[in-house]
């Protein structure tokens, strides 16, 4: 039986196989890798006669075939909707009936010897550990010693560690698409001792190093696959969405370690529009202290809008660049001919720029816009000093919901005639870096609301979102997910809560 394994998961032997003896052992040999395998043999041979195929005579490559063909066509979603953890071996070439995986490889029209199966094997090992823990006999500890001698536990799987992919009602998790700009952030840490910031007499500040020099640095972290966009995606991902990302990259090594990070985080990857001959966006960030100074250059992709396979709960728009407008317009149509579609909107640089009447259609067909204080004044043309003033200039444009965020003062949401407030959350120690946090904030009220939480949830939800990312490098590596949230949720202060807000009680 852990031969079987070992093929299907490219385990390293002679420790897969010691280690599977010791998970059948911890738990009175009780047969569950044989029924496993059983289960696995048991959905595949059914996949394949729904496909017309003979499971006693078919070969890797036809069957690879026939699954692609059943995305194309249509029927795939259905098909696979039970078989996240499958994999066949036929004549030592192993297929993935898992939907990800087969999506992702009819979507870049991956040749058979370039298939992939990393979705599969992944929710396999989850699956494996999970069935053993599930035995009343088991040891936690135990199971999870021998699981990790035999490979089971991977660090890139830490997201989807215990927890299968989404499997049997699948329709029941609601599912967002995010659609921006992606890029690879180099953050390099400059040496304070060089470096050190100016204020002007306007009260701008300038960033300064020596000039004609070679300052030195203190080190550099690479964050992939990072953006508004992109960062929304992951956030919601870790909340239990199912999510999916339509953004643009070049053919690249930037590009190609985005997109496997990206997979590794759960997220389908089949709208990302992978570009010949350009190179991914690539940002220079140059941290000083928490704040950071970003150098930018933007690609020039082509921002073509692509039908997704299923059409989403909601989709969430962000930083996209000022080339994208006919995606834009292919958006609203796409919305107008699905109007059961909720539209979140977190304004990017370039829409700001565009202004709201270019933005008519978006303002209006939006179901919830998020943005700081600043930019609702800019937006709306209204007074800074009353945010009630500002949120209803933003209802005049059309969402139903409103959240506006103000920097140390907390965040405020407006809907049917409410207005709430909401502190931050009180940080557990010094800011390290502040990227991504107005993301994390943003994204967690909308996958609480997708989620079916109400406003008041989705407001105590995200401070502690954006709390958790600042005390990380990068947008990413802090985001929480549902349980670690609740958690700082049962310790926050008595005070952190959502209220009701007038300006009357405005500090």
């Amino acid at each position: 039986m852990a031969k079987f394994l070992q093929q299907v998961l490219g385990g390293d032997e002679p420790f897969f196989s010691q280690g599977m003896h010791q998970l059948e052992a911890s738990t009175g040999h009780s047969g569950i890798d044989t029924r496993l395998i059983a289960d696995m043999m048991q959905a595949a041979h059914q996949v394949m006669r729904q496909l017309g195929l003979d499971p006693s005579d078919t070969t890797a490559a036809e069957l690879y075939t026939a699954l692609n063909n059943s995305i194309r066509h249509g029927n795939g979603q259905q098909l696979l909707s039970k078989t996240d953890y499958v994999l066949l071996p036929l004549g030592g070439q192993v297929v993935s009936f898992n939907l990800i995986d087969v999506i992702e490889n009819q979507h870049h029209e991956l040749p058979f010897l370039e298939r992939l199966t990393s979705h599969g094997r992944r929710a396999l090992r989850g699956e494996i550990v999970q069935r053993y823990l599930d035995k009343p006999q088991a040891s936690p500890v135990t199971v999870n010693h021998h699981a990790a001698h035999a490979g089971l536990i991977v660090e890139a799987d830490k997201y989807y560690q215990y927890d299968k992919l989404d499997s049997g009602d699948d329709t029941a998790t609601p599912s967002i698409l995010a659609i921006g700009d992606i890029f690879t952030d180099a953050f390099i840490a400059l040496d304070e001792h060089e470096a050190h910031v100016d204020t002007d007499d306007d009260g701008k500040k300038w960033l300064k190093i020596p000039f004609g020099s070679k300052p030195p640095y203190d080190h550099v972290d690479i964050v992939q696959a990072v953006g508004p966009s992109p960062n929304a995606a992951v956030s919601f991902s870790r909340l239990g969405v199912r999510s999916s990302l339509m953004a643009f990259l070049g053919d690249d090594q930037a590009g190609q370690d985005s997109l496997d990070y990206l997979r590794r985080e759960r997220i389908d990857t089949s709208l990302v529009n992978v570009q010949k001959n350009i190179k991914s966006n690539y940002y220079y960030v140059l941290r000083y202290g928490a704040d950071r100074t970003i150098l930018v250059k933007d690609e020039a992709f082509d921002y073509s809008w692509r039908h997704p396979a299923q059409v989403p709960d909601w989709v969430y728009l962000s930083l996209i660049s000022d080339q994208s407008w006919p995606l834009h317009e292919d958006l609203l149509n796409y919305l107008d001919a699905n109007p059961d579609i909720k539209l979140a909107f977190q304004p990017g640089t370039f829409h700001f720029k565009w202004g709201t009447e270019k933005l008519a259609r978006v303002y209006r067909r939006s179901y919830i816009v998020v943005m700081n204080r600043e930019e609702a004044v800019d937006v709306t043309g209204r007074p800074y000093d009353s945010i009630k003033g500002l949120a209803d200039g933003l209802h005049e444009l059309g969402p139903q919901v409103v959240v506006i965020t103000d920097g140390p003062s907390g965040s405020y949401a407006s809907y049917d005639g409410k207005l709430l407030s909401i502190p931050n959350y009180p940080d557990p120690a010094p800011p390290l870096d502040r990227t991504g946090a107005g993301d994390a904030f943003a994204s967690t009220i909308v996958a609480a609301l997708a989620t079916g939480e109400s406003l008041e949830t989705a407001l105590r939800w995200a401070p502690i979102n954006s709390m958790s990312v600042v005390q990380k490098i990068g947008a990413q590596a802090g985001l929480l997910n549902r349980s670690a949230i609740e958690k700082y949720l049962a310790e926050a202060p008595s005070d952190y809560d959502a209220k009701e807000f007038t300006e009357e009680n405005q500090s």
